[in-house]
């Protein structure tokens, strides 16, 4: 190995995110000979100097793909963060023999860490959680800055190119539009600003007095069908059930097996088959009752 790819400092400066980028940019960088060598000790030996270095000489790309999302408001030293975490990881799983360079397969672990960072922080509320959603997300964002807002002909382009239905283009445009609101008022606030945050115009439904009645009413009746529904099984099945559910110390299926001289799996199997019936019979009183 060259001298070179010896030079790497043991920490980089921490006291500003520039001096930190200058000194990325200032590392020295492998060639494909001394980066094999290094993967190959870290793979076969997991040897940690190897694995850093690997690490450091790709700081360089880290950085100019976090610089790549500065538009979504983020700061731009978690975006780092983020990034270096991916690229630990594809150290981490890169396999020397595969005849690729690490920046090309660290690419997409880097990007993936930053995506998933900033989908967890945009917003207050996750934006998108499915894969799907994910994908339209970052795609859209892009598409809304060279067009601005859609017309139905583009919904329908972008809905089409991207696999998705134009209605999930409408809603995650909607989303992207968006900003988080303070639920209750801040201080600095006036109070001509104050009438217009959720506080003010969103109701607390739950202790109103014909809801709390219902609620009442629904338990009650609940209550009512599963002290008839338990009747109706056999003394055993009940005891089971009383015992592992309803008392206030609940026994296990070991104990219970201990009382009753069979296995824990019989007095389970017990248990399945009453449950069964019992929300058969609940579902069959509760149908009577409403006729």
């Amino acid at each position: 190995m060259t001298q070179q790819a010896m030079n790497f400092p043991s920490l980089l400066p921490t006291g500003s995110m520039e001096s930190y980028i200058s000194a990325a940019f200032q590392l020295p960088m492998l060639s494909a000979e001394e980066e094999h060598e290094l993967a190959v000790r870290w793979r076969d030996h997991k040897d940690l100097e190897a694995a850093r270095q690997l690490v450091l000489s790709h700081l360089r790309f880290v950085v100019r793909i976090a610089r790549g999302y500065n538009g979504y408001g983020l700061p731009q030293n978690d975006l780092i963060q983020e990034g270096t975490v991916g690229l630990m990881k594809a150290v981490r799983r890169f396999n020397p023999d595969m005849g690729v360079r690490l920046v090309s397969f660290a690419v997409h672990w880097i990007k993936a860490e930053i995506h998933e960072y900033i989908l967890r922080n945009w917003r207050i509320v996750k934006v998108a959680t499915t894969k799907a959603q994910r994908k339209l997300f970052f795609n859209l964002r892009s598409a809304k800055k060279r067009l601005g807002w859609f017309s139905q002909e583009e919904i329908e382009g972008v809905a089409e190119d991207l696999g998705v239905k134009p209605e999930t283009v409408i809603e995650m445009e909607a989303r992207l539009s968006s900003h988080d609101v303070a639920f209750d008022p801040l201080e600095a606030d006036e109070d001509d600003n104050a009438a217009f945050t959720p506080s003010a115009y969103l109701a607390d439904l739950r202790e109103e007095p014909s809801r709390r009645l219902e609620a009442e009413d629904s338990e009650q009746h609940e209550h009512e069908l599963l002290i008839q529904a338990l009747e109706q099984l056999d003394d055993r099945s009940r005891d089971i059930l009383q015992r592992r559910w309803l008392n206030e110390k609940k026994e296990t299926l070991h104990e219970l097996a201990a009382d009753y001289g069979v296995s824990a799996e019989r007095i389970r199997q017990i248990e399945k088959a009453a449950m069964k019936k019992l929300r058969k019979l609940m579902g069959e009183e509760g149908e009577l009752l409403a006729a």
